[in-house]
């Protein structure tokens, strides 16, 4: 090794190949501690030290570590340092062919397989500093979307985002994760916060199954307990670094399709550790919104603890196309002030390094069988009794010792105020990847210019390009006005929403425009008013609806609701407006039933504390029969006559009611255990939780008050959770009980409805699809349960026709209790995914056992 005298503070250089060529994103590290940086993609990588000795590691996957001695002095001078790594010699020694004719790396692969565990569990809690730069550009930008839709004209080829980002990161098994975000940088907007976040995407090749987010169904680690059903393995050759044997591993998909990744994983002889890898994902492996993902990792030991390996460096690369888009782009992550404690004690006569099995590599390769193999694991039967027991028994004090500072329950990352407000002078300080000459452009640009696009001038020559009228999009989206300066939208809803018909009031024309106002703070409020007139039957019908959402961080919305609206006796049904009007006009279907009500509604919103929701109603409605006044159609089918405007229910022979007045009260608590959230300075994130979400809704009638005609009680209590199965898919459950208390006395309107759909088009796949929609609407007590399991490609990606299409297989089942239906249930099966946006199923109806009937929906199927 080299020793160099620096006079300064900071060293800095270039670390490139043998060609001279750039080595994006190396790790430069000081050896012995945790402090550590990155080249960026220039090679180029700068290290701050205090005056002192140091040891630097400079290290790329795939690469020989080089190691140079440095003395710092302080001082401002900086002193430039340039290495050159040498490409790894791995080497292929004598190969004993013993039992099965298998590669060596099968064995090798078998010994990390069996310590698996206890490498996920060694660290029972760790905290470090994370630094994060992000960077996504635009390749290619198309004029329009999908050939239909113009593109926003402030999308160009270039950088698009660009982040950089410094958070403290803590953990704790099982897997408690808190970050505290306390720097963050966005070019182009001085108040913006970085999307960035270490926990967000952290591919921990110790877990069995990798749900990265690119995927429904996730990815089989190469080290995973089921892994030989999915790789194939190829040692490449051995080397050998401070002492240790580094074994160089080929990984590859067994099949194409397979959930699998392509590289390379680098173990550590003896731990059976991970030393390194380079991995990558590609459209076959299942990756769905983007087209190639390429993760690298480095690990090192950590300080103190040579037994224990942490994480030192992530780099995530992506690509993509679609619509016409085709871009690129990275996030880089470089952690360093480890600070860790660990599940077991050093085993100081084992140099702190665990039991080893070596397949005796140090000499010639051999292989082995997995029988062999098994015989050398470690003893794991009680390894998650003693992490549990040891995060358990000293949990305060390992929080202390890591230096975790605890958040709120249920808090997993907080933005901390001001961190948008960092200087440069304090970026130069702790930003250990030199940004790249883009980069620099692209932040000095964007932050000069930022003012200037702020301007009231500069958003108003935006906003007269966006807001032009353009046919497709009043067609079928609707048309957005838009004064961006003053963060105020109007929206005026699509003419196939303008345009209805229906037999009660013939052709109706519905304006109705929606009014938005933002403000900084994520305040906002809205007000809609719709003009809504039935040419046949000459009723007009003017709404006004609005809402007010005045403390984000609680999600507290006020809301209202004036005027007279025509009602579906369903209020939840699936039979959209489009919908009835295209049945109603070609088929001669009038499936919707409708009534008048005059009236309004004031509702309120608001999380009492973390996963806790309340929502409250009170309305007051003057209602009123209608009446079928037009049988125009397109097209008239033989024999088929429109059906009076009253609804068919087994429970009420006569539905008519004239006239009544009701005034109903609502309170309903929706909870969800264990949620997980984001603080940010403008608001609070709901993540969703582990545990099903829970809910409990009380509705009354309140008779004799402001003349109100209806009596009841109406109680439900609910179930809903989406269960992962891994590589099986997953599960969405979704129960309802409730009943009717007492001897309720009300209208049609106000019975329990089942959301049926009698069309060939599902608007939502979770609700009854054979069901009529008022037959067995109740007002006694009820059931229903509706579950979808989405296979997510397991069973028809074993189809080699059929794996190409990337169609995926779901199933489905519907059930419906009450006491005059009895037990009715429909089981569907289908295909989604079709074209990337159709699904596809088929049902069959069953009552008491017997079959009703079947049919086919269609419908959107992401």
């Amino acid at each position: 090794m080299n020793a160099l005298l620096v006079h300064a503070g900071v060293v800095r250089g270039r670390v490139t190949g043998p060609d001279k060529a750039p080595l994006a994103f190396a790790n430069v590290a000081v050896r012995g501690t945790t402090q550590s940086t990155g080249t960026n993609e220039q090679g180029q990588y700068q290290l701050r030290l205090t005056p002192g000795s140091y040891e630097l590691v400079f290290q790329y996957v795939g690469y020989r570590p080089h190691f140079q001695t440095v003395r710092v002095f302080g001082g401002d001078t900086a002193t430039t340092l340039d290495v050159i790594l040498q490409p790894e010699s791995y080497k292929l020694n004598e190969v004993l062919v013993r039992a099965k004719d298998r590669d060596p790396a099968y064995a090798l692969v078998q010994h990390a397989i069996e310590w698996r565990r206890y490498h996920r569990a060694e660290v029972a809690a760790f905290s470090a500093r994370t630094y994060i730069k992000g960077l996504v550009r635009l390749i290619d930008v198309p004029s329009k979307i999908l050939g239909l839709f113009k593109t926003d004209p402030s999308l160009k080829p270039g950088v698009i985002y660009l982040s950089e980002s410094v958070s403290e990161l803590s953990f704790r098994q099982p897997n408690v994760v808190r970050e505290r975000m306390i720097a963050s940088r966005v070019s182009g907007s001085s108040k913006g916060f970085s999307f960035n976040r270490a926990s967000g995407r952290n591919f921990n090749f110790y877990d069995n199954l990798l749900n990265s987010g690119f995927s429904e169904r996730g990815f089989v680690s190469p080290i995973a307990q089921n892994a030989m059903l999915f790789y194939r393995y190829e040692l490449v050759g051995t080397t050998e670094r401070n002492g240790e044997q580094i074994h160089k591993i080929r990984v590859t998909p067994r099949h194409r399709t397979d959930p699998a990744f392509t590289g390379y994983i680098y173990l550590v002889d003896g731990s059976w550790r991970l030393h390194s890898l380079e991995l990558s994902l590609d459209q076959n492996s299942g990756i769905e919104y983007v087209e190639t993902v390429r993760i690298e990792q480095q690990f090192m030991p950590a300080p103190g603890r040579p037994d224990i390996w942490v994480l030192q460096s992530q780099k995530v690369n992506l690509t993509g196309k679609g619509m016409g888009f085709k871009g690129s782009g990275y996030f880089n992550a470089v952690f360093s002030n480890y600070r860790v404690q660990a599940t077991y004690p050093a085993r100081p006569q084992e140099k702190a390094v665990p039991q080893p099995v070596t397949p005796e590599v140090a000499g010639p390769v051999r292989r082995e069988t997995v029988a062999e193999a098994k015989k050398q694991r470690p003893d794991l039967r009680n390894l998650n009794r003693r992490v549990r027991q040891q995060v358990k028994a000293a949990e305060a004090q390992t929080e202390a010792a890591v230096g975790i500072e605890p958040l709120a329950k249920g808090e997993v990352m907080r933005i901390e105020k001001g961190v948008n407000e960092r200087d440069s002078a304090f970026w130069e300080e702790v930003r250990p990847i030199p940004l790249t000459q883009e980069e620099q452009k692209d932040f000095h640009v964007k932050d000069s210019a930022e003012v200037v696009k702020k301007s009231k001038p500069y958003q108003d020559s935006l906003d007269r390009k966006r807001n032009v009228p353009d046919a497709t999009k009043l067609l079928l989206t609707g048309y957005t006005y838009s004064n961006s300066f003053r963060r105020r939208t109007v929206f005026v809803q699509p003419v196939f929403n303008l345009l209805q018909y229906s037999t009660v009031e013939g052709v109706i024309i519905n304006p109705e425009v929606t009014y938005t106002q933002r403000y900084e703070d994520r305040r906002s409020y809205s007000l809609t008013p719709a003009l809504r007139y039935g040419v046949a039957a000459r009723l007009f019908s003017p709404s006004l609806a609005g809402g007010y959402t005045f403390r984000p961080l609680s999600f507290t919305r006020f809301g209202f609701m004036v005027g007279r609206t025509v009602e579906d006796f369903d209020p939840n049904s699936q039979l959209t407006p489009f919908i009835n009007t295209q049945y109603t006009l070609l088929r001669n279907h009038n499936y919707a039933k409708y009534y008048q009500r005059d009236g309004g509604e004031l509702n309120l919103r608001h999380e009492l504390v973390n996963g806790l929701m309340l929502r409250t109603a009170l309305g007051y409605a003057d209602r009123r029969e209608l009446q079928n006044h037009s049988r125009k159609v397109l097209i008239d089918v033989p024999g088929r006559a429109f059906t009076p405007n009253q609804p068919v229910s087994e429970e009420l022979t006569d539905p008519s009611f004239g006239r009544n007045q009701s005034l109903t009260v609502q309170v309903e608590l929706t909870w969800q255990p264990g949620q997980q959230y984001i603080i940010r300075p403008d608001g609070k994130f709901n993540l969703g939780s582990k545990y099903p979400t829970l809910r409990l809704a009380w509705r009354q009638g309140l008779a004799g008050v402001l003349g109100s005609d209806v009596r009841y009680t109406r109680l439900e209590a609910g179930v809903r959770k989406e269960a992962s199965l891994g590589l099986v898919g997953e599960t969405h459950l979704n129960v309802t009980a409730g009943a009717f208390l007492g001897h309720p006395q009300l209208s049609f309107m106000d019975y329990r409805h089942f959301s049926g759909n009698l069309t060939g088009f599902a608007a939502n796949f979770e609700q009854f699809q054979l069901l009529d929609y008022y037959q067995f609407s109740t007002r006694s007590r009820y059931l229903e349960a509706h579950v979808n399991h989405h296979f997510n490609g397991f069973l028809l990606n074993k189809v080699p026709l059929l794996r190409k299409l990337k169609w995926q297989e779901v199933a489905s089942l519907n059930y419906l209790s009450t006491p005059t239906v009895g037990q009715y249930v429909e089981l569907g099966v289908g295909i989604e995914h079709i074209f990337k946006v159709l699904r596809i199923d088929a049902y069959t109806a069953l009552r008491s056992g017997q079959k009703l009937s079947t049919g086919v929906r269609i419908g959107a199927g992401f």
